[in-house]
Parts: structure tokens; C-alpha cells; sequence
């Protein structure tokens, strides 16, 4: 999921594509990439977006979802990751810690393996300089000029696979997954303190947002980050995950996951409970 004040982006298995105009309370469907799955989305700084399907191919949109231009990427590793940099550039990371870049969308492509028979599984820009990568084998990378280079920043405990990873700057961040764990780096990787959560259900989201942290995963979990613990936010009892979280303008969070199930949460502290609508 992705979304910018204008729209937002939900891809799913498929080809499938939802978008809101509406913060999330209407949705458009529509398939793309002939039926092939979109393992992931980013809304980048011009408010177009980018997204991947399984075969290896980028998927563009600058009107808002309505129609896209496709992109083969030029790699024989499985991409599994894409992201928008600050400045425009479009980037995607997947096997054999292997990146692709484009400042030119999508017309020229920049391989770059790290050197690492792993996959990458998450990659996000901070800001126009630093980027950071999380990968198999509890590896992460960083970047420090805009994706140009990229270093060996540190190792997770026992090897830990990141689901899902979030940095707030390139001396913080937050990595989860199984089992529930959520670590935390105040030293841009160097070293990681397990912070307290309320279940073994696998982490497999972040979100930041003006009202706080918040991770989703198994079970219909969704956590906010109180502290140096995490706590359960109400939402329906459902046996489902949720992988993907947004938030609108006005900071409720807009959660999805398996069955077609969509959450709208407040977070305000007099929030009402979630709603949950499920999409066909």
C-alpha cells in the first residue's frame, strides 16, 4: 500500500489494484500486469507511483493509478523490493543482494550487487543521501550517497529475516518479523536491543505517522510503539494477517491484508474501534 494526499494505492495478488481517492473510504478495482502478483508499491515525491510484480517488471503511474506504462528490468535475480528516492530516481532489490537503479524512469538501469548470496527484502530512502536495505540473514546495508555506493552497516541477532524494516534516520530504526520480535538501532546498525511486544504473531509492516510508530502482522495485529514497548491496538477478531499500512490526511491509519480485508483505525486517543470492510 502506498499513497500520497491524493490517492491511495493498495496492490494485491493477481494484478490486482484498488485505489481510494477518497482516503480510503470508496475503491476503484482494476487489474494490471496481465493478472501477474505485485509484491510491492511506493508513492514517490511527484506523486506518481511504482510498482512490481513478481516476473520482474516495474510498473509506473503518474495519474494517480488510472493507467500505467510497464518497465522490464534488466536482471536475472528475483527483485523483490521497490522504492522512489527523494530525488526522483526509482530503485528495486531483490536476490544475491542485488539493486537496480533509474534516474531516467525506467529509460536506463544501474545494477549493482553487493556481494552477499542473499535476498534483499526491504529498501527504503531516508532523505536525498541515505538509504538502508534489510536482507536475508539479519544483513543491512547502507548507503550514503543517494545509492551511488553501498556498505555493510551491521548484522541482526542470530541472523534474524526482516519482514519488514522502518528508519527514521540513519542512526535509528526498527526491523521486524517472526515470532513477534521488533528490534531496535539507535547506532545505525551497530548494535540492537529487542524491544517488548504483546504476541509471537510475525511483524510484517511500519508506519510513521504524526500520531505515533505502528507495526502490523498475524492475526490481525496491529501494534503502536509506547516507550520501548509496543501495545495492542483493538481491531476486529479475524484469523487473517495484515501486511500493508497507510495512513490518510486526517492520521488514521488505513491497514490491509489477507481475505480482502481492510481496517480503518483512529488513533486519536478517544478513537472510536476499527472498521473492517473486505474487498471482493
Amino acid at each position: 500500500m502506498a499513497s500520497t494526499p491524493q490517492a491511495t494505492l493498495l496492490a494485491g495478488n493477481s494484478g490486482v489494484m484498488l485505489v481510494s481517492r477518497d482516503q480510503g473510504q470508496s475503491w476503484s478495482r482494476q487489474v494490471i500486469a496481465d493478472g501477474r502478483s505485485l509484491i510491492d508499491l511506493d508513492a514517490c515525491a511527484d506523486g506518481s507511483f511504482i510498482a512490481l510484480s513478481f516476473d520482474n517488471h516495474l510498473w509506473h503511474s503518474s495519474d494517480l493509478g488510472l493507467t500505467w506504462s510497464e518497465f522490464v528490468l534488466p536482471t536475472e535475480e528475483q527483485m523483490l523490493t521497490a522504492a522512489c528516492a527523494p530525488n526522483g530516481s526509482w530503485w528495486v532489490a531483490g536476490g544475491l543482494t542485488t539493486l537496480l537503479g533509474s534516474h531516467d524512469q525506467g529509460a536506463n538501469w544501474t545494477e549493482n550487487s553487493l556481494g552477499e548470496d542473499a535476498m534483499l527484502t526491504n529498501l527504503q530512502f531516508i532523505d536525498d543521501e541515505h538509504a538502508v536495505a534489510t536482507g536475508e540473514f539479519g544483513l543491512l546495508f547502507a548507503s550514503q550517497d543517494g545509492g551511488a555506493h553501498w556498505q555493510l552497516a551491521g548484522t541482526l541477532p542470530d541472523e534474524f529475516y526482516p519482514h519488514a524494516s522502518y528508519f527514521r534516520s540513519p542512526e535509528e530504526g526498527w526491523v521486524g518479523g517472526l515470532n513477534g520480535f521488533i528490534y531496535h538501532t539507535t547506532d545505525a546498525g551497530q548494535s540492537w536491543q529487542r524491544q517488548s511486544t504483546p504476541s509471537s504473531a510475525p511483524i510484517f509492516g511500519f508506519l510513521a505517522s504524526d500520531n505515533g510508530l505502528f507495526a502490523v502482522g498475524d492475526h490481525s495485529s496491529v501494534l503502536q510503539l509506547a516507550g520501548e514497548q509496543w501495545q495492542t491496538l483493538p481491531t476486529p477478531d479475524a484469523p487473517v494477517y495484515l501486511r500493508a499500512i497507510t495512513a490518510d490526511t486526517a492520521q488514521r491509519l488505513i491497514v490491509a491484508g489477507g481475505r480482502g480485508l481492510l481496517l480503518t483505525l483512529d488513533t486519536a486517543p478517544s478513537a472510536m474501534p476499527a472498521v473492517a470492510t473486505t474487498t471482493d
